[in-house]
């Protein structure tokens, strides 16, 4: 039986800037640009609750909470003390697999401190970044990877959750589908349509028909409703992009349709770049079609891309060189050709890791 630790830090940029600003404690912040074209790049618990989240517009973020403090980001302190907080993770073991600046999965099976209680090495994890960093995290415990991620949003924020072998499947069955890893709006609204809106309803399905209706997706979906995932923890994968894209419930086709739908994907691209201080010279566009074709439609700039407006001017383009003769059934979009090498696991497009600095 594994003995996997999912961290992940509360609100972490904001939480950086209100530790360093005793004037931002306990003010609704966020992390970003405050434009006409900005995004909020995250926000704080105190703006959370006026309905402020991560990759909203700024203009909306303004509107639901007037008194908001905007903060220009500071990817240099972040990436800092990430480091900081990953040297925290291997005093404990190797098997180290970041997700992004602010959280990562160990596997403390067999561990450094030779300690066989997995709960008793998060507790102390997250006493030593309290201690070392000044911040707080969340954890979640368990035997596999998804059940340790949807542990550690639990009892967010600053909260310890730990899923055991004999509470798995009934803990599972009482998830709303939204909570599933890897289950996004989307894919949660076509799942609601099918009757599926716990754990316990998508268990009721069989593994080929949530494949004939999710695709590859299925396989994984019918085993997490059983609690299984056997995937490792990888401390090593690279790729060098960052995409994001969304499958319409009701096929588009004009132009006036599909810029919206750019908007949601170039906002999601930004927020995870900004996060992780992410910077390419291409950007890459992806089209789906009814018949599913996909096409794609490129541009390579001279200068990093790393703020939205350059993103969806250069998106906005390259979509009006598409065919729209034939309806559309998934936008996405990308930027490739970093500075510097990322590295992902193979679950997700969009979770960012930095190697470590040569």
């Amino acid at each position: 039986m594994r003995k996997i630790i999912h961290i992940d830090m509360d609100a972490f940029f904001a939480s950086v800037e209100q530790r360093d600003n005793p004037d931002y404690r306990g003010k609704p912040l966020a992390v970003g640009y405050s434009g006409p074209r900005g995004v909020v790049a995250a926000a704080s618990y105190e703006a959370r609750r006026y309905g402020v989240h991560s990759a909203m517009a700024s203009g909306t973020a303004l509107r639901k909470c007037p008194q908001l403090i905007f903060v220009l980001p500071r990817f240099d302190v972040y990436k800092s003390v990430s480091r900081q907080i990953m040297e925290i993770f291997h005093e404990y073991t190797d098997l180290v697999e970041p997700l992004s600046l602010d959280e990562a999965f160990l596997d403390v099976t067999e561990n450094l401190k030779q300690n066989p209680s997995a709960t008793q090495i998060a507790q102390e994890i997250r006493q030593k970044i309290k201690e070392r960093v000044g911040l707080t995290a969340s954890a979640g415990v368990s035997f596999n990877k998804f059940l340790a991620k949807i542990a550690s949003d639990y009892k967010k924020p600053n909260g310890l959750f730990v899923v055991k072998p004999e509470m798995a499947e009934q803990f599972v069955e009482t998830l709303e589908i939204g909570q599933f890893y890897g289950v996004g709006k989307v894919t949660a609204e076509r799942m609601h349509q099918l009757g599926i809106r716990t754990g316990a309803d998508l268990k009721q399905w069989s593994e080929q028909g949530l494949v004939s209706n999710f695709g590859k997706a299925g396989h994984i979906y019918y085993q997490n409703a059983r609690a299984i995932d056997e995937r490792p923890v990888q401390w090593q994968r690279i790729r060098k992009s960052v995409s994001s894209e969304n499958t319409f419930e009701k096929d588009l086709n004009t132009y006036e349709d599909l810029i919206p739908e750019l908007e949601n994907v170039a906002r999601d691209v930004i927020r995870h770049i900004m996060k992780n201080n992410y910077k390419g010279h291409t950007v890459s566009l992806k089209i789906k079609y009814a018949d599913f074709k996909i096409i794609s439609r490129s541009k390579t700039f001279p200068a990093f891309i790393s703020d939205y407006e350059t993103l969806f001017t250069a998106g906005s383009e390259l979509l009006k060189l598409v065919d729209l003769s034939t309806s559309v059934r998934l936008i996405g979009i990308g930027i490739r050709n970093n500075e510097e090498e990322v590295i992902l696991p193979d679950d997700t497009q969009l979770r960012i890791r930095f190697k470590e600095d040569k």
